[in-house]
């Protein structure tokens, strides 16, 4: 059964798994106690995209270079269908990913958030604020005294 989802809460989970840690998403599955049968639409493949950028973040667009992603797309007994684009070459990540993309479409997507999605949050959050304490650290900070002159 399909529940209704909006555009941006399945931006932020499809981009919190392709950004996930392959071992932490794997264990965080493996504990999760409904894995669904499916059919393949788009087994999963590796391949390459072109990171594009811009300088200062409003200038003329330029490409950065070329990035290894795996994608895939499935479709589960109700007809659900759940896409993946991951970071690297992993086909068993791509895997999990379309599956939890498929089933944060079902009913049981309150269970899953609680299980995987929250805990990968949680994951992704720590190392975030662990990198902006190692930067934090080196931190230089430069004043003038005043001397008198004028």
């Amino acid at each position: 059964m399909k529940t209704e989802i909006s555009a941006t809460a399945r931006k932020t989970w499809m981009s919190l798994l392709a950004q996930a840690d392959e071992r932490e998403l794997s264990q965080l599955w493996g504990g999760f106690d409904h894995d669904p049968a499916f059919d393949w639409l788009r087994p999963p493949e590796a391949g390459g995209v072109m990171v594009r950028g811009r300088m200062g973040g409003g200038g003329a667009p330029f490409n950065l270079g070329e990035m290894t992603v795996t994608r895939c797309a499935l479709t589960l007994a109700d007809g659900t269908v759940g896409h993946a684009y991951v970071q690297g070459r992993s086909k068993p990540k791509a895997e999990i990913a379309a599956k939890v993309d498929a089933l944060m479409q079902t009913k049981v997507a309150d269970d899953l958030r609680q299980a995987v999605l929250e805990p990968l949050q949680q994951a992704q959050q720590s190392r975030k604020e662990a990198r902006a304490a190692k930067a934090a650290a080196t931190k230089v900070e430069f004043f003038t005294m005043v001397r008198g002159e004028d």
